[in-house]
């Protein structure tokens, strides 16, 4: 009997140690196709960051035919990267019970794209002819361009995705990613000027994490875990070796290579997206309610959205981050 229960406590002992050590399952799932702006997520997964904090990180990334915002709330995803606070805004106007947890660009890189030295400075872009934007730029930024810096709707044709039209035209504007169209411009042989919206007032973050309220009132303790794995990702990607990142996003994505996600990154650190502002003191993710607050009236300012559609107590928990995680990592890597 006796040799029985030691047997007995013995499993349960081994069952228990396995119950404690197996990793939490997590899917993420990004914007689009692996990318350099990707990057930091990568790099915990690929440098054994995230399975250091207990977990088990699948990467799904969206694409040209894959939408994964609603699989967020429906259950198929636990984390997402957005784009921006106005679909964040969506989200709560439209009862979607998810919200924000962190900000891994501190500058949306959205941006407006004209022939080197064409225009003195971004004011007399609204002097142009022509100015490209996509269909969902209409209904964002573009409002707040006619009513914050005088650009006109006489002026506004589509963009449809191809660089054809602005390479032929050198009096054309057209919206870029700060971290895209120039440098697809540029392999065409075109030197061209980057005005970053964020520079001119433009002022929501980017590359949020949105995560299922349900999750962050059961389990903060995964969301904390995730996202302090995800801010060490990326000040090692930013500052130390970046091989194994890009090693994972090549096999994610075949159409990048090293050449392209170094031009990528010179860009990033070029227009000041990720390690800047707010991020400088209370590190990379962080996340103001008052800053939520200044781009929704902006927003409501310039027509985007109405007056009293959004609870902006909806939108955001800052309690994951701003507490400074990582700044050792990043002091390590740099001596700074």
């Amino acid at each position: 009997m006796k040799t029985m229960k030691t047997a007995l406590g013995a499993l349960c002992g081994i069952l228990t140690a396995g119950a404690v050590w197996a990793d939490d399952k997590v899917v993420f799932g990004t914007n689009w196709l692996a990318q350099g702006g990707h990057g930091g997520f990568y790099q915990a997964l690929a440098d054994g960051t995230y399975e250091k904090y207990g977990l088990d990180v699948e990467i799904r990334p969206g694409g040209p035919q894959v939408n994964n915002r609603p699989m967020l709330s429906a259950g198929r995803l636990d984390f997402l990267m957005a784009g921006n606070l106005l679909l964040s805004f969506d989200n709560v106007r439209n009862g979607i019970p998810t919200t924000v947890v962190a900000a891994f660009f501190q500058k949306d890189p959205q941006a407006l794209m004209a022939h080197a030295g064409q225009y003195e400075d971004f004011a007399a872009l609204a002097s142009a002819p022509t100015v490209l934007v996509s269909k969902d730029g209409q209904f964002s930024f573009w409002q707040w361009l006619v009513d914050e810096h005088d650009f006109q709707d006489e002026q506004l044709r589509p963009y449809g995705f191809n660089l054809a039209q602005f390479l032929n035209d050198e009096a054309l504007v057209q919206q870029a990613y700060g971290t895209a169209e120039p440098i697809y411009a540029a392999n065409q042989g075109a030197e061209v000027d980057t005005f970053l919206l964020a520079d001119h007032g433009w002022s929501t973050y980017a590359t949020t994490i949105e995560t299922r309220q349900e999750l962050v009132d059961e389990n903060p303790d995964l969301v904390q875990r995730f996202l302090d794995a995800s801010i060490e990702g990326w000040y090692n990607y930013l500052y130390g070796d970046r091989t194994a990142a890009y090693d994972a996003i090549i096999a994610a994505n075949p159409e990048m290579t090293v050449a392209k996600l170094d031009k990528e990154m010179a860009q990033f650190d070029k227009l000041g997206i990720i390690d800047v502002g707010e991020a400088l003191d209370l590190g990379i993710g962080a996340l103001s309610a008052e800053r939520i607050q200044a781009f929704h009236d902006l927003a409501v300012e310039s027509g985007i959205i109405e007056a009293g559609a959004v609870d902006l107590s909806k939108v955001a928990d800052t309690s994951f981050v701003n507490k400074g995680h990582g700044l050792d990592i990043k002091s390590a890597l740099t001596g700074n």
